[in-house]
């Protein structure tokens, strides 16, 4: 037998034995948070025998109790379970070490229902994603994690606690690494998006505010949006050859994240032609469900660790979902239903400072420091000597 199982016991016997203790405990405990249905439905039948004036609902003590009280919760519980008789309710009040603590035990129930039920809808929210991928939509993935905020937030306000996400230190539990499959169909998407991109890179100033380099599921895919990303910030000009410059710059043929051959062919200008902008979209919905899928598993990690305190599980499951809001918002962004932060709609993006441009390219010339010495510059710095031959005697 579990210490959860022992702890529901035990608050329902020390209910039995003081029934006034319901007082303290139904303003937060409800029927859902006992894992057994037996208990559920005797915990059931006492609230409604409180709420009908039973007669011995308000006895405080530990004394003497009507046994109505233990023989009108069994019946009320047995119209709901089967299996209960008076031999239950005894046992129930016998497994209770002390009735006067009945508000810690039902502290323990919370403390695992808790843990329960924000395992139960991290599964639901996982196979909604798995769901959404197959068939190409986001609406489950987007309801699930709705739900799951809103569970978080009800049992945080039932816990006490404030509903705020905490970063869980680095030795929390994660989830196993298990690379995900990813479709075909997604990695040619990602690469015809590319495409575009560069063969007309006007295009990146309606996707650049909402489409980001971790929305591509192929880690060679990042590194060139990265790149085109990185040229366009500074004005630069953008074509296969440039492409493949940034990319080498920033480490991705060293590591062999990406290959010159598959950079230039990505990027090559005449072999792409289409909306940029609708594509985009279909990249960022994939990333929402992977994301969605990566938040529900650190969720469920979160909640299969007993060791966790409610408040700790709550804040650090906030926290895992930021990610799933943050991709959210822009996928928001991408379809029309939320408007960009800090630009006017209809407007076009403006071309990039003259003073940034200047500044990005200026990092790429080669310093004075580094050129060869002049003759003017060579004069300029060597120091100032007077020849004895043409100084002048004072007369």
């Amino acid at each position: 037998m579990t210490p959860l199982v022992q702890a529901e016991q035990a608050v329902l016997g020390a209910v039995f034995l003081a029934p006034g203790q319901l007082d303290q405990l139904s303003p937060w405990l409800r029927p859902e948070h006992f894992s057994r249905p037996a208990h559920a439905a005797i915990y059931t039948a006492m609230l409604k025998l409180r709420s009908d004036d039973h007669p011995a609902s308000k006895a405080q003590d530990a004394g003497p109790v009507p046994m109505s009280w233990m023989t009108d919760t069994v019946a009320e519980a047995s119209k709901h379970t089967r299996g209960l008789t008076a031999s239950s309710a005894h046992s129930l009040v016998a497994t209770c070490p002390r009735p006067e603590h009945a508000v810690v035990y039902g502290r323990m129930v919370l403390e695992g229902a808790i843990h329960r039920s924000v395992a139960q809808h991290a599964t639901r929210l996982h196979q909604a994603a798995r769901a959404d991928a197959i068939r190409g939509g986001v609406e489950e993935s987007v309801h699930h994690a709705d739900v799951l905020s809103n569970v978080l937030a009800d049992l945080a306000r039932r816990w006490g606690g404030e509903r705020r996400p905490v970063a869980p230190p680095v030795s929390a539990p994660s989830p196993p690494a298990h690379p995900q499959p990813v479709d075909e169909q997604l990695l040619a998407d990602e690469e015809f998006l590319l495409g575009c991109l560069s063969a007309r890179p006007k295009k990146l100033d309606e996707v650049v505010g909402w489409l980001h380099p971790g929305d591509f599921a192929d880690a060679g895919h990042q590194q060139i949006y990265r790149s085109l990303g990185a040229l366009h910030h500074r004005g630069e000009p953008i074509d296969q050859l440039t492409v493949l410059w940034e990319t080498q710059r920033r480490g991705a043929l060293a590591n062999r994240t990406l290959d010159a051959e598959r950079v230039l062919r990505i990027c090559d200008p005449s072999a792409f032609a289409g909306s940029a902008e609708y594509v985009g979209e279909q990249v960022v919905r994939a990333s929402l469900v992977r994301t969605a899928a990566a938040s529900a598993r650190q969720v469920r990690a979160l909640a299969d660790d007993e060791s966790l305190a409610p408040g700790r599980l709550i804040g650090y499951a906030l926290h895992a979902l930021g990610p799933l809001e943050e991709v959210r918002q822009r996928w928001r962004i991408a379809t029309g239903t939320e408007p960009e932060p800090h630009s006017a709609a209809g407007q076009p993006a403006a071309d990039p400072p003259a003073a940034r441009i200047e500044a990005a390219r200026s990092r790429s010339r080669p310093h004075l420091s580094n050129a060869a010495p002049t003759a003017a510059s060579t004069a300029a710095s060597r120091p100032a000597v007077l020849d004895r031959t043409h100084r002048r005697s004072p007369s």
